[in-house]
């Protein structure tokens, strides 16, 4: 497992823009277990943004994706899972890991999620050697957390309300705090949503920090699904919520929005078409609530 100051210097998502450093999202993850307002999740070769891919990725390719990768993209550092549904709600990530962990020692592991899962299955992300984990935590007040997500399915039961809220941010400060105890780099995205959670920022901050997390990567709104009418940030409101942020953790500001499905260095060339437009693979579908 790779210290924080190693993954700064490495790890595209991390560090202040390494130039040597680039990452490839594996799409395994085809379901997700939230239901949040601000979501639009699709299959589709145009959109640049996160929940998007090009298609799902079967695990069993894991391998000869990564090598083929590898060859147009030597200085490929790191191999995330962010989607395009929620990497803990189904096996896929945990089992492509396990390939990486034993084709690809030398890389850094690093995995999304929403957090709903991250308690329960924070020992077998342990036994594969993960590197990093970025935890999107939108609100830890359940007040604001219902105005964000719409419900969770938990335990093979769809629940909403304050029950779902108080669930969902228990799990994830009880994973954060988890995983980062063993040694696991913890960063937190949170959306920005003018009106609901821009109000909020210093306090998910403190209570992140206090259970272990490390870095904070503000993420501004992207006006769509059921906030479509909620304009987005602007950049003295992301300044604003990344100087409180920053009294607790270090700050990342060179988010991409990347895609599930992202493959290369930072603001170059993404070479995601070239590896996973022409698979001969069958574009499955994923769902979500």
């Amino acid at each position: 497992m790779k210290t924080y100051e190693t993954l700064r210097k490495l790890h595209p998502c991390l560090g202040e823009m390494p130039g040597n450093a680039g990452r490839i999202h594996l799409p395994v993850s085809p379901i997700c277990n939230l239901s949040c307002r601000y979501c639009k999740r699709s299959l589709t070769e145009d959109e640049i943004r996160p929940g998007t891919s090009r298609r799902i990725l079967p695990v069993e390719d894991t391998v000869k994706v990564i090598r083929k990768a590898r060859l147009l993209c030597p200085e490929l550092t790191t191999v995330g899972i962010a989607g395009p549904g929620e990497a803990l709600a189904s096996p896929h990530a945990i089992e492509a890991f396990r390939l990486v962990d034993e084709h690809f020692p030398d890389m850094i592991k690093c995995l999304s999620t929403n957090g709903l899962m991250l308690f329960e299955k924070a020992e077998e992300l342990l036994q594969v050697h993960m590197d990093s984990i970025t935890v999107t935590v939108n609100a830890v007040d359940p007040f604001v957390q219902m105005q964000i997500n719409k419900r969770i399915f938990y335990h093979n039961e769809w629940l909403d309300g304050e029950q779902a809220a108080e669930i969902l941010i228990k799990n994830q400060l009880a994973g954060i705090k988890k995983v980062s105890e063993a040694g696991v780099t913890v960063k937190i995205n949170t959306v920005l949503i003018p009106g609901i959670n821009d109000g909020h920022i210093e306090t998910i901050a403190k209570a992140v920090a206090e259970n272990g997390a490390k870095i904070y990567n503000i993420i501004p709104l992207i006006p769509q699904a059921d906030m479509a009418d909620i304009p987005a940030p602007g950049c003295t409101e992301i300044d604003r919520a990344r100087l409180q942020a920053g009294q607790y953790l270090d700050i990342f500001a060179h988010c991409k929005h990347c895609r599930a499905d992202a493959v290369g260095r930072l603001g170059e060339e993404d070479y995601g078409q070239q590896i996973y437009g022409n698979l001969a693979l069958e574009p499955n579908h994923f769902s979500h609530g």
